[in-house]
């Protein structure tokens, strides 16, 4: 909860900030705290959205700012947040969020908005039915006619578009183990038979023995709604029928869970478990973690065990609450457990692809987040060429985009662009390039900023952007290391990382809603003030969280947070392309006696780091759109201030600061001898260069 200071500010200003958001005055609300943003009254909300929209804003369809375009390409340069629902209540709320968001800002992505499993985590989905918990009373009370769930998100879509965003959907290459999806279509994922800390069975056609295991349980427990009985055989019917004998409705969520629990406890006593989801190589070769510590027993007496990889490598890993889709055929009955590349399962492709793009457009999503895109099982490495069958995530992009209406749809993909085999088989800049992938998270975000490896990093995504069909992120913070554990990322250095994100050009800037307040966590905080512990619903203490998301009190970031993003809303549109340039560092103003350096090496479409020393800066240049002059982007991201000399290109005499996200005296500096001297810089200034 931001402080009685910043609400009393707000109290004397709201009236206009409203006013001139509704007017078209402002592409956002300015000043306009996340936390206060989704606790708005849903009566305000349309009224400033039928003011800036239009009185028909809720009964129109609204097409996507980049509805039309027949590439993706536009995705590289969408700076983007991502939105865990469950941290706002609501898919009404994102609305609300969303106008905290300025017209720079244009991408938002939804995490999972399905039904979730065990442990209730977003990523394990238990259905294609959307998750209950994000149903609005508020605007069903508004709006009679958005009775069903399934309405609601289809109108936030469609005004988020009429906000002028970009929605994104998760794209999820496996479920949760026990889902409807794998109880109705058992052929298409891989099953095991445990006893006790033993796989004894994982034949390629174990499936076969649990669709007679699940045909008996229906014959036993009868169909779940009669009226659609079996004509023909069971397996031949269509899913939604299948589903309905099965579980029930779909809008019966508590019927439908009770009887899939029912069916997940006759497998369990026939021993048959759908296979563990792994990562990493080599993937393949499960085993059960004999470790007492590695057993779970649920609330019914089942004795359910953790699994591993029999030969890991140091990032390999079996998710126990996760079954991955049996995209390939399995080489002599998997005796091996070795996959057959050369024999795609094409139904599986089929249903795959074919509900992800009903998905699409029933809601009308913009891009996708293909979730574990790092995921590369060849052992062989990746091919020269990528046939139909090479990657699912591909797939998903390729048939979404092949509809007319949705020729835009691009693919955000999540891989950290790790070496070559230590998270894929191969290179996995390599392989996002095969998946046409159009924008990679990376792992900037999982990183101190100013440390080597966060230098090296840079380095590395410049390289990938300058010179493949591949653009790295620039990630701030993810929904996934608002985590306890990572605090440390973010003890200093987030204005500069925003500042950076923003106005660098060539890496588009991704972060996690609640990150505007967020606390810099010195001391551990509460549960519920880290948004990660929200993809779940664990019981364990350390994860466990027993209220609502608390929003953070940094009264210092949120007010710099809005200083700049209003100066990038000024700036956006004067920007020519990015170039790198070179610099040095001298810190001896801040560390007595110290000599350091840091060089950065200018090439054809810009570059990263070259590390000399262990303080640095980054600078960068963009002449104005209007030809006259260019702007200089200086940034540090060190706890403490650094001195800087920057080498500008001929012609420059003096520059003039505009911007600092720091508190530093306006000034206008001189340029001696091609080189500028900064000093005390302790995060990121923007400065105009004028012709000498």
């Amino acid at each position: 909860m931001l402080s009685d200071s910043y609400l009393l500010h707000w109290s004397s200003v709201h009236t206009r900030r409203f006013a001139d958001y509704a007017a078209g005055t402002t592409s956002w609300v300015v000043g306009l705290s996340p936390e206060l943003a989704v606790n708005l009254p849903g009566e305000q909300v349309v009224s400033i959205l039928r003011e800036r929209l239009g009185e028909s804003f809720s009964n129109e369809s609204i097409a996507s700012p980049q509805s039309g375009k027949l590439a993706s390409s536009w995705l590289a340069n969408t700076h983007t947040v991502g939105v865990n629902i469950r941290t706002i209540g609501d898919f009404w709320s994102v609305v609300k969020y969303a106008l905290t968001l300025p017209n720079h800002i244009q991408g938002v992505h939804l995490l999972p908005v399905w039904e979730p499993g065990v442990v209730g985590s977003l990523y394990g989905m238990a259905s294609w039915q959307l998750n209950p918990e994000f149903y609005s009373d508020e605007l069903y009370q508004l709006f009679p006619e958005l009775r069903r769930l399934e309405d609601q998100l289809k109108f936030v879509v469609n005004v988020l578009h009429g906000m002028g965003k970009v929605v994104g959907m998760d794209v999820i290459p496996h479920t949760d183990r026990y889902s409807e999806m794998v109880l109705a279509n058992p052929d298409m994922f891989e099953w095991l038979r445990r006893v006790d800390t033993s796989i004894v069975d994982h034949r390629a056609w174990l499936h076969e023995e649990v669709q007679g295991a699940i045909t008996a349980w229906l014959a036993a427990r009868g169909p779940a709604m009669p009226a659609y009985g079996i004509v023909g055989g069971l397996w031949q019917l269509p899913e939604a029928d299948r589903l309905k004998l099965f579980f029930g409705h779909p809008d019966n969520f508590g019927g439908r869970q009770g009887r899939r629990i029912d069916l997940v406890d006759w497998l369990y006593h026939r021993g048959l478990e759908p296979a563990p989801a792994t990562m990493a190589p080599p993937y393949r070769g499960l085993v059960v973690n004999p470790d007492p510590s590695a057993k779970t027993v649920d609330k019914a007496g089942r004795v359910w065990r953790d699994y591993m990889v029999s030969a890991p490598t140091e990032m390999s890993r079996a998710f126990g609450p996760l079954t991955r889709y049996k995209f390939y055929a399995r080489k002599a009955d998997n005796k091996a457990w070795e996959i057959d590349f050369d024999q795609p399962r094409t139904w599986v492709w089929d249903y795959f692809t074919g509900h992800y793009a009903e998905q699409q457009a029933k809601f009308g999503f913009d891009f996708m987040r293909g979730d574990m895109s790092h995921v590369q099982m060849r052992p062989d490495g990746v091919p020269a060429v990528a046939d139909k069958y090479y990657d699912p995530l591909r797939a998903v992009k390729k048939h979404i985009a092949a509809n007319p209406d949705a020729s835009h749809f691009a693919y955000f993909a999540e891989s950290f662009l790790e070496r070559p085999g230590f998270m894929a088989y191969g290179d996995e800049v390599e392989h996002l390039e095969r998946s046409e992938a159009d924008v990679t998270l990376g792992n900037l975000q999982s990183m101190v900023p100013g440390s080597d490896q966060f230098w090296a990093i840079i380095d590395h995504y410049l390289k990938v952007e300058a010179t493949t069909s591949l653009t790295p992120a620039w990630a701030v913070i993810t929904g996934d290391k608002d985590d306890p554990r990572f605090d440390h990322f973010h003890h200093f250095g987030e204005l500069a990382r925003v500042f950076t994100g923003l106005f660098l050009g060539k890496l588009p800037m991704y972060f996690s809603l609640g990150f505007e307040q967020r606390d810099r966590h010195l001391a551990r905080a509460e549960n519920e003030a880290y948004s990660k512990l929200y993809v779940f619903q664990e019981k364990i203490p350390d994860k466990a969280v027993s209220g609502p998301f608390q929003w953070g009190n940094n009264l210092e970031l949120f007010s710099g947070w809005t200083r700049l993003q209003e100066f990038a809303g000024g700036l956006q549109g004067h920007l020519g392309e990015a170039t790198i340039l070179e610099a040095d560092v001298d810190t001896s103003a801040s560390s007595a006696g110290a000599n350091l350096a840091g060089v950065y090496a200018e090439r054809s479409r810009g570059t990263g780091a070259k590390r000399v020393g262990t303080r640095r800066f980054f600078a960068w240049f963009r002449p104005s759109s209007d030809g006259d002059g260019a702007y200089l982007f200086v940034a540090s991201f060190d706890e403490t201030p650094v001195d800087a000399s920057i080498a500008l290109p001929v012609g420059f005499g003096s520059a003039d600061l505009l911007f600092a996200t720091e508190v530093v005296g306006h000034e206008v500096l001189a340029v001696e001898g091609g080189v500028l001297r900064v000093e005390g810089l302790n995060g990121g200034r923007c400065y105009r260069v004028a012709n000498s």
